[in-house]
């Protein structure tokens, strides 16, 4: 199923996906409806090519509110790791996802050099994984930044710098990378 909606957060118009059946699949977001388009095409792409059984039927449920709502700070990253299926995710994803959401929390940052030390693999397995993310936002990727810079972030840079700042995280907002 797919469960979408728009949600008022920090001046901005935030639309959410939720792909799911008896867990979340995979979790888009985006500022704007063009780039939502295409990011819930994009998403259901890359699950399908990784086996995972996508329904885009539209259904609602609360599986929307609770990404707002850890967005917004009100539920824990952690929390929510038992509401992912996980499916189509490599085990070493797994382990990079799971470490990443229980240890960088709310307010912190993370480089991928001190990420990939933490897990012993190397800077570039780690931005690979985040590259591949399914579960932005409860999967904290825009938390993980170069060591001179913010980095990278699929699809667009604008929704990680929107990300860190309602987090309070502005240092690595304002860094050369963002322009």
């Amino acid at each position: 199923m797919l469960s979408v909606d728009v949600f008022e957060i920090a001046g901005r118009k935030v639309r959410i996906a939720v792909f799911w059946r008896e867990k979340i699949q995979g979790i888009t977001f985006a500022l704007d409806r063009e780039q939502f388009e295409r990011n819930v095409e994009r998403m259901s792409g890359f699950l399908r090519k990784r086996g995972v059984d996508v329904d885009l039927s539209r259904r609602s449920s609360d599986y929307p509110s609770l990404v707002r709502d850890v967005i917004l700070g009100r539920t824990d990253n952690a929390d929510v790791l038992d509401e992912l299926s996980f499916e189509g995710v490599t085990p070493f994803e797994r382990r990079v996802y799971e470490w990443l959401t229980k240890n960088v929390k709310r307010g912190n940052v993370i480089t991928y050099g001190n990420l990939a030390r933490a897990l012993g693999t190397s800077p570039r397995a780690i931005g690979g994984a985040m590259k591949r993310n399914p579960y932005p936002i409860v999967v904290p990727c825009h938390r993980v930044v170069a060591k001179d810079g913010i980095g990278y972030y699929t699809p667009r840079l604008d929704e990680k710098v929107f990300l860190l700042k309602i987090e309070g995280v502005e240092g690595w907002t304002s860094s050369k990378r963002t322009s």
